[in-house]
C-alpha cells in the first residue's frame, strides 16, 4: 500500500497533486494532504484538474484535519469540482485508490483567505464570469456562451452572514444546453429554426436539440413546403417523425433539401 502524510503550513498560496500526476496515481494510494491557514483566515481550494477511477477510487474532503467528525465530501469521477472553502484555519485531503485501475489523479490550487473574502468562486462550464475582485461587497456577473442558458442567478455578491463569515450571496449558476421548438395547431402555418435568417451557429450556437410538434385535426394529414434550408451537412440535421412520439421510425433524415424535394406529406395521421 502507498502511504504518504503531507503536512504543510500554506502560506498564502500554493499548488496539490496527486502521487504521479498527470500519469497516473498508484494503486492501494492512502495519501493525506493538511493545508494549515493563519488562525482566523480561511482556505480556499479550486480544482485544475481531476479524473479519479469512478465508485473506486476517491478524494475526500474534510473541514479540520481528517477525522470522521470533520468528513465534509467525497469526490469521484472525471468532472472537475467546484472550488471549496473551508470554514476555519484547517482543511484536509486523503486519496484512496483500490488495488486495480487508477486515472491521471487530480491538482489542486489553493489559497488562504483573510476574513474579508469570499473566495474565487470559479467559472461553470460554457460559462463567462465578469469581475475578479472578491471581498465583501464586490459583485460578480455570469453569462453563458453562445447555444447555451444560465440557470440560476446572474448576479452574485459576496456578502458577511450572520456567522461573521463571508460568503457569496447565491450559488454559482451553471449553463445548460439551450433548448427550442414548441408545439403547433391549427389548419397552416409556419416556423422557422431560432434566429432565421441569421446563420444558425451565429444565431443559437451549437449542441442544440430542438422540437415541433404539428398536430392536426383527426383525420387529417400534414404537408410540410421547405422555403429556405441550410444546415452544416453531415454534423447538423433535421429527424421528420410520423406521430408525437420520439421513439417513433423517422420518416426522412435531412442534411439538404434539393430544389427537387422541397415539400414533403409525411403524416400518415394527426
Amino acid at each position: 500500500m502507498f502511504t504518504s502524510f503531507c503536512y504543510m503550513n500554506s502560506g498564502w498560496n500554493g499548488t496539490i497533486e496527486s502521487p504521479g500526476f498527470p500519469y497516473g496515481y498508484p494503486n492501494g494510494a492512502n495519501c493525506t494532504w493538511v493545508i494549515v491557514a493563519e488562525k482566523g483566515n480561511r482556505i480556499h481550494i479550486v480544482f485544475q484538474s481531476f479524473a479519479v477511477e469512478e465508485e473506486y477510487d476517491f478524494l475526500s474532503l474534510y473541514d479540520g484535519h481528517p477525522q470522521p467528525a470533520n468528513f465534509r465530501t467525497r469526490l469521484t469521477g472525471f468532472t472537475i469540482p467546484p472550488p471549496v472553502t473551508s470554514s476555519d484555519s484547517i482543511f484536509s485531503l486523503r486519496l484512496t485508490s483500490d488495488f486495480a485501475v487508477s486515472a491521471h489523479g487530480f491538482k489542486v490550487a489553493y489559497e488562504e483567505l483573510r476574513s474579508s473574502s469570499c473566495g474565487n468562486p470559479g467559472v461553470p462550464p460554457k460559462g463567462i464570469r465578469n469581475g475578479t475582485q472578491f471581498n465583501v461587497g464586490d459583485k460578480i456577473r455570469y453569462r453563458c456562451v453562445t447555444g447555451y442558458v444560465l440557470d440560476g442567478h446572474s448576479l452574485l455578491t459576496c456578502v458577511t452572514s450572520t456567522a461573521g463569515v463571508s460568503v457569496w450571496d447565491f450559488p454559482v449558476p451553471i449553463c445548460r444546453v439551450k433548448t427550442c421548438g414548441s408545439n403547433l395547431q391549427g389548419p397552416s402555418g409556419t416556423f422557422t429554426s431560432p434566429n432565421f435568417p441569421i446563420q444558425y451557429e451565429k444565431g443559437y450556437g451549437n449542441n442544440l436539440n430542438c422540437v415541433w410538434l404539428i398536430i392536426s385535426e383527426p383525420g387529417s394529414r400534414i404537408h410540410l413546403a421547405f422555403n429556405d434550408f441550410d444546415l452544416e451537412p453531415p454534423y447538423d440535421f433535421l429527424t421528420i417523425k410520423d406521430g408525437d412520439h420520439w421513439v417513433t421510425p423517422s420518416l426522412w433524415f435531412v442534411r439538404k433539401v434539393s430544389s427537387k424535394h422541397r415539400e414533403l406529406t409525411p403524416s400518415h395521421a394527426n
